[in-house]
């Protein structure tokens, strides 16, 4: 089998398992707050993302080299895993990835200000139409907008702010302090704010949350290997099998049907990120901000893939560049 066709199957496996996880967030979330969600699954993923950082033999302080910016993007990956948490109990699931799926467009926006970074026409076209999309899933004006609904455009904001953080100073920053930062802050944080909303936890429950810690780490590591295999812009897509999970999970487990405007949204969304990679993988633009942005959003228990990545190989080049 080739490398690239083994690659898209981790990658597709990979969306897979974090859908997975995200109907069980989804089913906890109609009785937990957030709050308590993303504490008990930081807490069972702080034993499971030890277990990598032992590996790490570099002898040097936590103390950031970027104080500033790590406390910044520390701060969105808290707000963007709560906003997840909560816009997964409260949308249904294909709502939630389309709006969520704007994130590669953010990316592309972002990286203008944060990295001098050139968005040509045909980018910036694209960048236009998939915030069209956008609205085409809220329609604003004929449906009551919620706070869910504000979670997960902030969820994307977030992703994509933190995305485009770790490009810009992670070739410095060690990849154990932007692994241990949000956590560690996630986990105090969310102790100071969960005792007002708080309910037992059945050990049950416990069992789903230290599942979900699992099925983040699982799909962290496919994703690893579908990197190590092929390509940036071959995996990249990938992502948006998610929607397909979501109507069926949906479907099958909360008793959901999508509409018009969310399909056609969705549709315009993944449309226009797949044109961005496309693009940026054609050598027809001279920055790439989605396809070396690796990442997925705000899942509290696990790293972020980027950061993953460099930690668990350093060098991240594809089988086939390390070849050449």
């Amino acid at each position: 089998m080739k490398d690239n066709t083994k690659a898209i199957l981790f990658a597709l496996l990979a969306f897979g398992l974090f859908s997975t996880h995200d109907i069980v967030i989804k089913t906890l979330g109609g009785t937990y707050s957030p709050f308590q969600l993303v504490f008990f699954s930081v807490l069972m993923g702080f034993p499971l993302v030890t277990m990598q950082l032992l590996g790490d033999k570099t002898v040097d302080t936590l103390i950031p080299k970027y104080p500033l910016i790590t406390l910044s993007r520390t701060v969105v990956v808290v707000i963007g895993g709560v906003c997840a948490f909560y816009a997964f109990s409260n949308l249904p699931l294909a709502q939630t990835y389309a709006i969520i799926f704007a994130m590669p467009l953010l990316i592309t926006i972002m990286a203008v200000p944060i990295l001098g970074e050139h968005v040509g026409i045909m980018r910036g076209f694209a960048v236009l139409a998939g915030l069209g999309g956008v609205f085409v899933v809220l329609q604003p004006g004929q449906t009551d907008l919620t706070l869910a609904h504000g979670a997960a455009l902030l969820c994307a904001f977030c992703g994509a702010y933190a995305s485009v953080v770790v490009r810009k100073i992670g070739r410095e920053e060690r990849s154990v302090v932007l692994i241990i930062y949000p956590m560690v802050a996630n986990f105090f944080i969310m102790a100071l704010l969960m005792p007002s909303t708080y309910k037992p936890m059945p050990i049950q429950d416990l069992g789903f949350m230290f599942l979900t810690a699992a099925f983040a780490l699982m799909a962290n590591f496919c994703l690893i290997k579908a990197y190590r295999l092929a390509e940036a812009a071959v995996i990249a897509p990938m992502q948006y099998s998610q929607i397909l999970w979501a109507v069926l999970y949906g479907a099958l487990f909360f008793n959901e049907s999508i509409n018009w405007n969310t399909i056609l949204g969705a549709a315009i969304i993944i449309s226009s990120g797949l044109f961005i990679v496309a693009r940026e993988n054609s050598g027809k633009s001279i920055n790439s901000p989605v396809t070396k942005n690796r990442t997925r959003f705000a899942t509290p228990s696990a790293p972020p893939l980027s950061s993953l990545l460099r930690f668990r190989f350093g060098n991240t080049k594809t089988k086939s560049q390390q070849e050449n």
